[in-house]
């Protein structure tokens, strides 16, 4: 006799906010657990204002000592710049990584990651960093142009010369905002936010936190959670690792009313 499939999200509604692949990835791994997935990518994707400093960055890479990446969609969109450049990451270049999504993405084009935090927020990354030791050290840190500046105020401190490269930028998705609010008034069980840009860019999609505040949300970690308590959300659950899979874990936890908050 088969094994009985559990599926803890049967009968649920869960709101995916991410974009693209992110968004398909984890469309899949809620709907291997039963939800009825709603997907709506409330932020876009776009090359920073300025592409310059991220091609001049990739030009010159042979001169750091480290290249930091905080997400996925940095590592792509830098290795896009180095093939502009006719470039390669220089075997002597140290990579860094704020998680494993991240880290899997530098793998795939062949880079060696040197540096990963237990926990996978800036924070954690400047504690690395201070075991390891960059004082003197020139560091590029590839990041959102929107990003925080926790990352790269804490090298600085920690005596390396840092630059600071946006490899590109986010903005809502207005296209997907009528649909956001038409999904929102028929209900979800749960909404789902990987970033604090996509909680902001939810609420300034629905013209505000009314319709999203009706909805427990799950977060990918503290940041993210912090940025939707302050939108004045309702934070039903934050996984516990910062990651897809801790997120799917989240969600499971917070439809049985365990969350984590």
């Amino acid at each position: 006799m088969a094994a009985e499939v559990v599926q803890p999200l049967r009968g649920r509604t869960v709101l995916v906010t991410r974009p693209g692949d992110q968004a398909r990835e984890l469309c899949r791994a809620l709907e291997a657990l039963g939800a009825r997935v709603e997907a709506v990518p409330v932020i876009r994707l776009l090359p920073p204002e300025d592409l310059r400093p991220l091609l001049q960055a990739a030009a010159a890479v042979d001169a750091y000592d480290w290249v930091v990446f905080t997400s996925r969609n940095g590592v792509h969109r830098f290795g896009q710049a180095l093939a502009a450049r006719h470039r390669r990451l220089p075997a002597r270049a140290r990579v860094a990584c704020i998680g494993p999504a991240t880290a899997r993405a530098a793998a795939e084009l062949g880079w060696t990651v040197h540096l990963q935090p237990a926990q996978f927020v800036a924070e954690s990354l400047v504690d690395a960093f201070r075991a390891v030791g960059v004082r003197g050290a020139r560091v590029l840190v590839v990041r959102a142009q929107e990003a925080r500046d926790v990352l790269p105020q804490g090298l600085e401190e920690l005596g390396a010369r840092v630059e600071v490269v946006a490899a590109y930028r986010t903005e809502p998705a207005y296209n997907e905002a009528e649909r956001l609010r038409g999904v929102l008034r028929q209900g979800v069980d749960l909404a789902t936010f990987a970033s604090p840009s996509a909680v902001h860019a939810a609420v300034r999609l629905c013209g505000g936190p009314e319709l999203l505040r009706r909805v427990p949300a799950v977060c990918i970690g503290p940041v993210t959670a912090s940025a939707a308590q302050q939108a004045g959300l309702w934070v039903a659950g934050v996984a516990d690792t910062y990651t897809q899979e801790g997120l799917v874990d989240a969600v499971v936890r917070a439809a049985r009313g365990e969350g984590s908050v």
